[in-house]
């Protein structure tokens, strides 16, 4: 590829001090995380302007301290560099840090140490793992024990339609549109074409594949005894059109009521955060999920790390011996 071409280690380590650092770094990322052409600039451009920084006050990527990377971040505070951008920028040298020190080429993270810009923005409203577990087992139940007929089409179409969902992350619009030919060229990925016409590919799990094969077979089952065949993976009643986002969100509901959920905590846009932090939470790189959500802009996927710290700020509230204590004191 032209963009992997021109952004190849061997190129990038001629750069000045940092360079082979950043060599390996990007060598990774292209072997390990089949990062794009974009992603590598993207991490290129971040990195390589925080080692100019290091470098104008003598430091390297190995030798420098958490007081480096408070300068540098004042710095482009001053610039009016906008919070987000100076987040996206903090997200690269932290993937960057954390890279070093697997290698062994530091003994610390300087980063660990820098808190992330404030961005002013509302945290999105999220479910536990737990209790989207919950959600996806009552659908799933619900699809064994529903009626022959359409209300258990209903039922397999709704489990799918949950697990999809949850599996990779989709807007609603893009879940609801799929075409029924999703699946034929490869049932382990969906090939999505989101915002802006750009393109993406989505894997699916085990379980969405078990369950998006069993509403499909439903359906062929149906159309076989002369049911109007629907060019749509999840298509209405009658076959003409597909789901509508408001009719999705009305199962949703009803859903959440069964699984004994706050109906007002959930619904499409929910699951879809629920993905990202979930992902997040288990070590998945920022960027990673940027290209699965198909977010333009990493600045738009970064809020999602707020909502884990501010969720690990909550539970050392709730937990933590001293914080207890020191609560008891205040009332």
């Amino acid at each position: 590829m032209q963009g992997f071409e021109a952004l190849s280690p061997g190129k990038t380590a001629s750069k000045g001090a940092g360079s082979s650092e950043l060599a390996l770094f990007l060598d990774m990322l292209m072997a390990e995380r089949g990062a794009t052409a974009n992603t590598i600039q993207a991490y290129t451009r971040d990195i390589s302007d925080f080692l100019a920084f290091l470098a104008s006050k003598g430091a390297t990527a190995r030798g420098a301290d958490a007081d480096h990377l408070r300068a540098y971040l004042a710095g482009l505070s001053r610039k009016g560099l906008a919070p987000t951008s100076r987040a996206r920028k903090l997200s690269a040298i932290r993937q960057f840090f954390r890279f070093l020190l697997a290698e062994g080429l530091r003994t610390d993270d300087p980063s660990s140490a820098i808190d992330s810009p404030k961005l002013g923005r509302p945290l999105p409203k999220i479910l536990s793992l737990a209790e989207v577990e919950t959600l996806i087992e009552t659908a799933k139940q619900a699809s064994m024990t529903a009626a022959d007929g359409a209300p258990r089409r209903r039922a397999l179409r709704l489990y799918a339609l949950i697990e999809t969902l949850y599996a990779s992350g989709l807007r609603v619009s893009e879940l609801i549109a799929l075409p029924r030919n999703a699946l034929a060229a490869d049932d382990r990925v969906l090939t999505i074409k989101g915002k802006g016409g750009r393109e993406r590919l989505v894997p699916l799990n085990d379980a969405a594949r078990g369950a998006l094969a069993a509403h499909v077979a439903a359906m062929a089952e149906a159309e076989a005894a002369g049911k109007a065949v629907s060019g749509w993976l999840f298509p209405t009643g009658d076959g003409g059109q597909h789901l509508t986002r408001q009719r999705f969100g009305q199962e949703l509901k009803g859903l959440a009521l069964a699984a004994n959920l706050d109906p007002a905590r959930v619904s499409s846009h929910v699951l879809r955060h629920a993905f990202a932090s979930h992902l997040l939470e288990r070590g998945a790189d920022l960027r990673t999920v940027q290209q699965l959500l198909g977010h333009a802009d990493i600045s738009t996927t970064q809020i999602y790390t707020h909502v884990i710290e501010e969720r690990l700020r909550r539970l050392v509230e709730e937990h933590h011996p001293l914080a207890q204590a020191h609560l008891t004191k205040r009332r």
